[in-house]
């Protein structure tokens, strides 16, 4: 049994990085599809006027957003432009903590309740823990973040 257990960590131990990447890549990728059609689809959002000028959490708080800005453009632009970052791993942490507060306001504004699966909810949760670990964990040693942080190693050294 230990042979097969070393074996199996031989094998993730070698996979990490590639596994870690198509994570990232296939994360950020989803959610940018999702920015997409807000700002490129059939009905694209306005940057004023339009869409969503109040956020409203639940029946307890409301508030207007100013300049009469549109919530889902912004959305949008955080889901096309963040998610466009973290694919190629470029402020990698900062996008992913962006993003992960974009996925908590959609829940408390789209899908209030304690148990994600009934109010269809589970898609938001899952990108917000998601964009949670990529948060933590970093963009990984295969990202535009490790390629400038090497390439500035190599310049001070």
């Amino acid at each position: 049994m230990s042979r097969l257990n070393s074996l199996v960590e031989k094998v993730s131990e070698n996979l990490r990085d590639y596994a870690w990447l198509l994570f990232r890549v296939f994360v950020s990728a989803m959610f940018i599809t999702h920015g997409s059609a807000k700002l490129l689809g059939e009905n694209p959002q306005p940057f004023t006027g339009g869409g969503m000028t109040t956020v409203n959490i639940g029946e307890l708080i409301s508030i207007p957003m100013p300049f009469d800005i549109n919530a889902l453009f912004l959305a949008g632009s955080i889901e096309l432009v963040g998610g466009a970052l973290i694919l190629i791993g470029l402020w990698t942490q900062l996008a992913a903590l962006i993003a992960a507060l974009d996925m908590v306001m959609a829940y408390l504004i789209a899908h209030l309740a304690w148990f994600p699966t009934l109010n269809n909810g589970e898609l938001a949760a899952m990108y917000f823990f998601s964009f949670l670990i990529i948060f933590c964990m970093g963009p990984g040693k295969i990202s535009l973040d490790a390629w400038l942080e090497a390439r500035q190693k190599g310049n001070t050294s």
